[in-house]
């Protein structure tokens, strides 16, 4: 079982992979995630805005490594990673977010997602202890991507953790446009997290 186990993780290629961990410490980065093996850097060369953060020192045992850690943005209304990405591609976009009172203030932020000019969600973290999470299955239309939080209220928007996979192109064909996560439903007896 563990040889196939680790098979299993070894076929696991991250080839044209964006996995990245928002405020943590470029110095620390890459690291590998020893939940999923997956790989994580910094996001500080994405985005030239925002201040790091750790959400309370009382989480570290409930969360994985990339959600540890976070960027805020005290400034500025609007706030934007840009991403380079391989145009006709078809992607799976995770974003997540997971306030984790990391200023003490207990003050769930509410803010505006935008992929791109276009909005993405509204992002309200009020009673979500866990986070939350957005995800959208995209044909890239160019060699660029801008997913940019706004602020909309008295809250700064916060981010966790940014995804990006490549998918096959005949995998999840639209006719036009994106398609938007609605919900998941795991029809599994399993008691862990399936990725």
């Amino acid at each position: 079982m563990i040889v196939v186990l680790a098979i299993m993780v070894e076929a696991q290629k991250q080839e044209g992979f964006i996995s990245l961990d928002c405020g943590f410490p470029i110095e620390e980065s890459p690291y590998s995630d020893p939940s999923n093996g997956l790989t994580y850097t910094s996001d500080s060369a994405f985005i030239q805005t925002g201040k790091s953060g750790r959400v309370d020192k009382d989480l570290n045992k409930r969360f994985s490594k990339p959600y540890l850690t976070l960027r805020y943005f005290p400034e500025g209304k609007r706030n934007c990673y840009s991403l380079n990405i391989k145009r006709g591609t078809n992607y799976l976009i995770s974003v997540s977010f997971l306030y984790g009172n990391y200023d003490g203030l207990n003050a769930f932020p509410n803010f505006d997602l935008y992929f791109g000019p276009n909005k993405w969600a509204r992002i309200d973290m009020e009673g979500r202890q866990n986070g939350t999470n957005e995800e959208i299955i995209h044909k890239a239309k160019s060699n660029s991507l801008d997913i940019c939080l706004v602020r909309t209220g008295a809250t700064f928007p916060v981010i966790s953790a940014i995804e990006i996979r490549p998918l096959r192109n005949n995998t999840y064909v639209t006719q036009s446009g994106s398609l938007r996560l609605s919900f998941r439903d795991y029809c599994s007896n399993s008691a862990g997290h399936i990725r």
